[in-house]
């Protein structure tokens, strides 16, 4: 038998879930046709970009390994050329003085290369992996749609507490772990997919083959070691990521020869 405060409880927690589903519904779509949700204009994100690639900045030194910098701003550039016109200006590299195994993109067109990312990519077109996906995150403007998922699930739980006292507080908790698992994860997991399939095609696209995509990642696995069960990660599985590529190799390879007969072969001296 349901209490009232129960029963309140309970319709709270479905209104809430409601209006965040409708919430994740709305909105445009990603360059792949998924659904997005992006609350946030291109300013603001670029606003947030910049404050966190200059946190990163006064944490991390600069690369002092010429070289290294070359590389990266070689891959970078021929990458960045395959964008849309208007996407092209304004981007910012900068190569890391660290041994983490990563990279990343930010708004407002930041790209940040680890020189231990050395580690892993072992040659030109294995960076251009690592390169495409991050700015294929940027161009799929994926930190959007990550931060206003995390806005609709924050009122969403907000919504449950505010419903039903100290119950309403139970059920806020329970649906923030629901949301964390069954919404934001997943849709983490979906911009990881999708960075790879853009990025593939990117690179292919610069003149970068994009069969080098498997290997790298899979230098990428056994460098991190063991990883969570995929359902409680942010990336997809080292399984379905080659499955994955895969799947998509037959048109980036078409890219791939393409860009060969438009004469488009980097050599970054790598």
């Amino acid at each position: 038998m349901f209490t009232a405060g129960t029963l309140a409880v309970r319709i709270t927690l479905l209104a809430a879930a409601l209006a965040v589903s409708a919430t994740l519904a709305a909105c445009g779509t990603s360059p792949t046709g998924r659904p997005q949700i992006k609350f946030k204009s291109e300013d603001e994100m670029a606003a947030m970009g910049e404050q966190s690639f200059q946190q990163i900045r006064a944490q991390t030194p600069a690369s002092r390994d010429q070289q290294a910098t070359a590389i990266v701003n070689c891959v970078a550039t021929a990458i960045i050329g395959q964008l849309p016109v208007k996407q092209r200006f304004g981007w910012e590299v900068v190569v890391f003085d660290s041994n983490q195994v990563n990279a990343f993109a930010l708004p407002g067109r930041k790209i940040g290369v680890f020189e231990g990312i050395f580690r892993v990519a072992r040659n030109q077109d294995q960076l251009a992996t690592v390169i495409g996906h991050e700015v294929a995150h940027v161009i799929a403007q994926h930190a959007n749609e990550r931060v206003s998922t995390s806005t609709a699930a924050g009122f969403g739980a907000q919504a449950v507490s505010a419903g039903g006292g100290a119950g309403g507080a139970a059920a806020g908790a329970a649906l923030g772990v629901g949301l964390q698992y069954g919404v934001l994860m997943p849709f983490n997991r979906k911009q990881e997919t999708e960075a790879d399939v853009l990025g593939l095609d990117l690179m292919a696209k610069a003149g970068f083959d994009p069969r080098q995509s498997l290997p790298l990642w899979e230098n990428m696995e056994r460098q991190t070691g063991e990883k969570p069960a995929e359902f409680v990660s942010t990336h997809p599985s080292g399984e379905t990521r080659s499955l994955n590529l895969n799947n998509q190799l037959p048109i980036a390879l078409e890219f791939y020869e393409e860009a060969k007969k438009s004469q488009l072969i980097p050599d970054c001296g790598f």
